[in-house]
C-alpha cells in the first residue's frame, strides 16, 4: 500500500469509533428524557436525511477540497454536535448537525482510495477500510455502552460536573473528545495530487449534474447492481443497528449497555468476513457474492426467533467466579455469523461500485450517488421501523418483515445481473 494510506485507516478508526459510541450516548439521552420507543428510529433519520438533502452537493465539495481537508471539516462538525447536545439541545437536532458532517465525510473517505490505489489494490484496501470500521465498531460501542452503564451515573450524580449530569452526558463529552483526535489525524492524511473542476464556483449546475451523475451509474450494467443490493444491505444494516438493541432488550432481557456489548460481537463478524472477501475473492468475480446476501437475509429471520426461553433456567457457562447465561453466550455465534455474511457480501460490492464509478465519473460524484441511494433506503426502512413500533408489531416480527424483504430484493438482482450478463460480456467492464 502506498505512503499515507495507513493514516487513512487510523483516521476512520478513531472517527467509526465516535460514531458508534455516539448512538449509543445519543439513545441513553433520549431514554433519560423518557422518549417514546419510535423516537430512535427518528435520532437517524435526522442524521440520515443530510445524506440525500446534500447529495448533490457533497460530491463537488470532496471533489473541490482536498480530501484530508473535507475529514478535518466533517469531524469538526461532528464534534460541534455533540457540544450542542451536552448544551442541552435536543438531541434529534444535534444529531442531525452530526449528521451534515457525515455527509461530508463519506465521499471523502471512499473517494481518496481512487486517488490513491490502483484498481486491483481495492479490494484489499476496502477489507482494510472495512476491518477498521468493525473494529471501531466494537470497541465504539463497547466503550459507549460501558460510558452509559449504572457504575458511570452513580459516579457521575457524585462528582458534579459543570454540564455533565448524567451517564449519558458523559459520554457525549467523551466523544466529542474522540472526535477532536480523529481531525487532528487527518491532517497527517498526505495529498494525493488528485484535482477537479471547482464545480462548487456554479452551484446551479449540481443538481443537474448529480442528476446525470445518478443517470449514468443506474444506466451501467454493472454499476446498477452494485448499487443496488449496497443500497439494500445498507438501509436493512442501520435499521438491523437498532432492531438488535431492541431485540436484545426483548428476547434477551438485555440493558442497553449489555446489548451494545451484543451489537460489538456482529462487527467481529464482519471483520471476518471483509477479511475472507479480501482473500479470496478478486474484482472481476465480485458479483458472486449476490446469493450470500440472500443467505444473510435468511439468518436475520431466523435471529428473530432466537431468546433465552430456548434455554433451560440457570444453563451458562461457569469461568471462574464468573457466570454466563447459555442464551446469552450462544447469541455470540448467532451474531457473528449474521456480521461475517455481511462483511463478505458488502466488501467486493463497494469494491466494483468504487472502481466502476470512478472509471465513468469522479470519486467524489460517484460515491456521492452511492450515498443518496443507500440513505433513501435507510430512510424508508427507519421510517417504515418507526410505523412498525406505534402500532406496537412485536420486534421479532418486524425483523422478520426486514429479513424477508433482504431475501425478495436480493433474489430479484440476481435475476437483474443475470439477465445483464446475457446482453454482454461484464468481464471486461471490470478489468477496464
Amino acid at each position: 500500500m502506498k505512503k499515507g494510506f495507513y493514516t487513512i485507516i487510523a483516521a476512520q478508526f478513531v472517527s467509526s469509533l465516535a460514531d458508534n459510541a455516539l448512538l449509543i450516548a445519543a439513545i441513553a439521552m433520549l431514554t433519560v428524557m423518557q422518549s417514546a420507543s419510535w423516537i430512535t428510529p427518528l435520532l437517524q433519520i435526522f442524521f440520515t436525511i443530510s445524506y440525500v438533502l446534500l447529495a448533490p452537493f457533497v460530491g463537488a465539495f470532496a471533489d473541490a477540497l482536498q480530501k484530508r481537508h473535507v475529514m478535518f471539516i466533517s469531524n469538526a462538525l461532528k464534534a460541534a454536535g455533540c457540544a450542542m447536545m451536552i448544551a442541552g439541545v435536543h438531541p434529534m437536532i444535534a444529531y442531525g448537525v452530526v449528521g451534515l458532517g457525515a455527509a461530508a465525510y463519506s465521499p471523502a473517505k471512499y473517494g481518496i482510495l481512487t486517488e490513491l490505489l490502483p484498481p486491483e489494490k481495492l479490494i484489499p484496501a476496502n477489507a482494510w477500510l472495512e476491518s477498521a470500521t468493525v473494529g471501531s465498531t466494537i470497541l465504539g460501542t463497547v466503550i459507549g455502552g460501558a460510558l452509559v452503564s449504572q457504575y458511570v451515573d452513580h459516579w457521575v450524580s457524585g462528582a458534579h460536573v459543570p454540564l455533565v449530569r448524567t451517564a449519558a452526558d458523559a459520554a457525549m463529552f467523551a466523544v466529542m473528545l474522540i472526535y477532536a483526535a480523529a481531525a487532528v489525524i487527518n491532517v497527517g492524511i498526505p495529498d494525493t495530487g488528485a484535482r477537479y473542476p471547482n464545480r462548487l464556483a456554479e452551484p446551479t449546475k449540481l443538481v443537474g449534474d448529480f442528476s446525470h451523475c445518478f443517470r449514468v451509474l443506474w444506466s451501467d450494467r454493472l454499476a446498477q447492481i452494485a448499487l443496488w443490493v449496497t443500497t439494500l444491505l445498507w438501509g436493512a444494516a442501520v435499521t438491523l443497528q437498532l432492531l438488535v438493541l431492541k431485540w436484545a432488550d426483548a428476547n434477551l432481557g438485555l440493558s442497553l449497555s449489555k446489548a451494545a456489548v451484543l451489537q460489538g460481537v456482529t462487527g467481529l463478524g464482519i471483520a471476518l468476513g471483509a477479511a475472507a472477501a479480501a482473500a479470496w475473492i478478486p474484482l472481476r468475480q465480485s458479483l458472486k457474492v449476490l446469493p450470500v446476501g440472500v443467505v444473510t437475509g435468511a439468518v436475520a429471520i431466523a435471529m428473530a426467533f432466537y431468546n433465552k426461553d430456548l434455554f433451560p433456567a440457570g444453563a451458562g457457562v461457569h469461568v471462574g467466579a464468573l457466570f454466563a447465561p447459555a442464551y446469552i453466550v450462544m447469541a455470540y455465534p448467532l451474531m457473528i455469523l449474521l456480521g461475517s455474511l455481511s462483511g463478505f457480501f458488502i466488501v467486493p460490492m463497494n469494491a466494483i461500485l468504487q472502481h466502476r464509478g470512478a472509471t465513468l465519473l469522479s470519486a467524489g460524484s460517484s460515491i456521492a450517488v452511492q450515498n443518496f441511494n443507500q440513505n433513501l433506503a435507510v430512510l424508508g426502512m427507519l421510517g417504515s421501523y418507526a410505523v412498525l413500533l406505534t402500532i406496537n408489531v412485536p420486534v421479532q416480527w418486524i425483523i422478520v418483515i426486514f429479513g424477508l424483504f433482504v431475501c425478495l430484493m436480493m433474489w430479484l438482482a440476481m435475476r437483474r445481473h443475470t439477465r445483464n450478463e446475457r446482453k454482454v460480456d461484464l468481464r471486461g467492464l471490470v478489468e477496464e
